[in-house]
């Protein structure tokens, strides 16, 4: 069977592949967008925590034979814990200045965590095995379902707009959203705001972690990975607006379709179809297709 002369098996597998891709430009992107829209912070290094979670994960299983499952709840942990360090250390005497001092700073220390993760393990890459629950797949008819690149658009999904109604629809999110506005009124109704950043940082670092977990199985764990993709996601999170919540979620999964869509009609464009459609929205709509002016 064929569609628009394309056999259906091709465009659906490319289809899964655009959705897995976008599942994790929606998750990355939205930690990014979290860091952005609360702290007005542009965290390069969001591509090297990413890369740290699959690190992570890929050190636990080979030499303590720590499993998949306790890895994709301990290397966020441990990499948000990290990413609280350097926002007590580093990003906290940032908040004042000018976007790019914080752009600049996080842009050192991704050069720094890739070094030191390029020294100890090379660039060859590392394999991660698919955990037993999820091996295997599924006959759909007009293509095979891998079950774990299934579990990774469910658990993006899930995470992702989880953590959409925690900051939209929760007492929480409520004093994220007024302590990055008006910090000594939200104060003086007792609440630690410093605390509150400390924990927006963290939990950005941590989504990034935690997709680095996800994509451990289906890619190589390098100390590049993240650089390579990094700049993608950048692309979604403007195109989606600066510090939009839903506005990343959408665009990521939308974008990776279109990745997808794009390798199937036009493979030569797949590779900057993204980075097109960012050139035009900003000269329609410089703010983002869901961002505010």
């Amino acid at each position: 069977m064929e569609i628009f002369g394309i056999p259906t098996a091709l465009l659906g597998s490319q289809l899964l592949v655009g959705l897995i891709n976008g599942s994790f430009y929606a998750i990355l992107s939205l930690g990014l967008a979290i860091i952005f829209g609360l702290l007005n912070i542009i965290n390069f290094c969001h591509g090297a925590q990413y890369m740290m979670g699959a690190f992570v994960a890929w050190i636990a299983l080979t030499r303590f034979g720590v499993n998949y499952w306790v890895s994709l709840i301990a290397a966020p942990l441990i990499v948000g814990i990290l990413g609280v360090v350097i926002e007590r250390l580093m990003l906290r005497r940032l908040y004042k200045l000018d976007h790019l001092y914080g752009l600049l700073l996080t842009f050192g220390l991704a050069l720094i965590f890739e070094g030191i993760f390029r020294d100890q393990f090379g660039i060859s890459g590392e394999s991660y095995e698919v955990p037993e629950l999820l091996s295997g797949g599924v006959n759909l008819g007009f293509m095979f379902l891998p079950i774990y690149r299934g579990w990774v658009i469910v658990a993006s999904l899930t995470v992702c707009f989880g953590t959409w109604y925690m900051i939209e629809r929760t007492k929480l999110g409520a004093y994220l959203r007024a302590g990055t506005e008006n910090s000594q009124m939200v104060q003086a109704l007792g609440i630690n705001v410093p605390l509150l950043i400390t924990f927006t940082y963290g939990y950005g670092v941590a989504l990034a972690a935690f997709a680095g977990v996800l994509a451990a199985p289906i890619f190589q764990v390098n100390p590049l990975m993240g650089s390579n993709l990094i700049i993608v996601v950048f692309a979604v999170v403007v195109i989606g607006g600066m510090g939009s919540i839903m506005g990343s979620i959408i665009t990521g999964l939308a974008l990776g379709l279109i990745e997808g869509l794009t390798k199937v009609f036009y493979p030569e464009a797949s590779s900057v179809v993204v980075f097109v459609i960012m050139v035009i929205v900003l000269l329609v709509r410089p703010a983002g297709l869901f961002g505010k002016s």
